[in-house]
């Protein structure tokens, strides 16, 4: 069987290449081939594409890179009519795969084509459920909510376990290092692309060092693929880690950038508030929040439970202020932080304990 596997973004080759291992272990003649990055190249996929020439997000980085991004349509369009693939998956990169997923549904009809981590449709952009049901012969969701929004417009979405929650579980496993314990440490998780790291860092710093004082110290995870460098001029002898769940499994409390790193602060056990920078919020939130969103919450960890777990600075709430406030309550109020972690341990129960990686590759070969 010939596997072809998009993804677009590192959490995306991650993904793919843990989901490459569990289809080995279950046809061990499987060809890889697609698109991503080095995981999935180390998993022993031969790659027309490295996600970094890919990863464009925003109107403006777009624009400046539609020469770039016409070219990688047209090297992926190539490749899998060359290729002729049993199976297409795609790996979340909705404004690439969704494409992608049509023009092998029209040029390759044999081809059984095979969504993993679908986008997140039920938060925004909802309109695209259709696009997705039409085009893909299996939805393989991550999270437990997603069968019943798609159930709700007559598709079927199968949940498979959370990543997320695959990862950790392999952390504690083999976790041995006890360089922070006995530290009081603040983590700051700034995001994972340049844009947000640039306007949401200052004010995330600047809250951390007022409550901080001599107290505790300041630790600023980097992201996959981003030079240490970039940070340089934020800092001012704050530390830098990339062994982000390390640094979570002995902080005393976090300020995260509200995405997926909500997710992973909540399972390992860290108190968090989640935050978002949003350009002329004070003007655009009350228009764009009932036009764009379907949900209640921002953050997976208010999303999953659908209630209030974590503090939301989002908008026009992320000012130093709030998040100053809220810091110091998840530093020395020990009721809110039982509870908070009382309320993350329920997360667990939700979320399930099976692989997300064997959930999806025995559903892609079941195809």
């Amino acid at each position: 069987m010939k596997y072809f596997l998009i993804a677009g973004e590192a959490s995306g080759d991650l993904h793919a290449a843990n989901l490459i291992a569990a289809l080995r272990e279950k046809d061990s003649q499987a060809q890889f081939v697609g698109l991503g990055g080095d995981m999935m190249r180390a998993q022993g996929c031969q790659l027309y594409v490295d996600y970094r020439e890919m990863a464009y997000m925003g109107f403006v980085a777009v624009l400046q890179n539609l020469g770039k991004i016409k070219h990688n349509f047209r090297v992926a369009k190539q490749a899998l009519l060359h290729e002729q693939p049993d199976i297409l998956i795609l790996i979340d990169y909705p404004s690439f795969n969704l494409k992608m997923a049509k023009y092998c549904k029209e040029h390759l009809p044999n081809t059984k084509i095979v969504y993993y981590i679908p986008p997140k449709i039920w938060a925004w952009k909802e309109w695209r459920v259709h696009q997705i049901a039409r085009y893909c012969d299996k939805i393989l969701g991550i999270f437990p909510f997603e069968p019943a929004f798609y159930a709700k417009h007559g598709y079927t979405c199968q949940y498979v376990g959370n990543p997320v929650a695959d990862a950790i579980r392999r952390f504690r496993q083999e976790a041995t290092d006890e360089t922070h314990k006995g530290d009081r440490i603040i983590a700051i998780l700034p995001g994972s692309r340049k844009s947000e790291i640039s306007k949401c860092l200052p004010t995330m710093l600047a809250a951390a060092r007022r409550v901080a004082g001599e107290r505790y110290r300041i630790v600023v995870t980097a992201a996959p693929g981003i030079d240490d460098t970039f940070y340089t001029p934020y800092l001012q002898g704050e530390e830098l880690t990339r062994d982000t769940y390390t640094l979570l499994d002995n902080a005393h409390a976090a300020i995260v950038n509200s995405g997926t790193a909500t997710l992973e602060t909540a399972l390992i056990g860290c108190p968090q508030t989640a935050v978002y920078h949003v350009a002329g919020s004070k003007y655009l939130e009350k228009l764009l929040k009932p036009l764009m969103f379907k949900i209640k919450y921002f953050t997976l960890v208010n999303i999953i439970p659908d209630k209030e777990v974590i503090q939301e600075l989002v908008a026009s709430r992320f000012t130093q202020e709030n998040v100053e406030r809220e810091l110091k309550q998840l530093l020395e109020d020990e009721d809110y932080r039982t509870k908070m972690k009382t309320e993350y341990k329920a997360l667990w129960q939700i979320l399930g304990k099976k692989s997300a990686a064997e959930g999806a590759a025995q559903a892609v070969i079941d195809n």
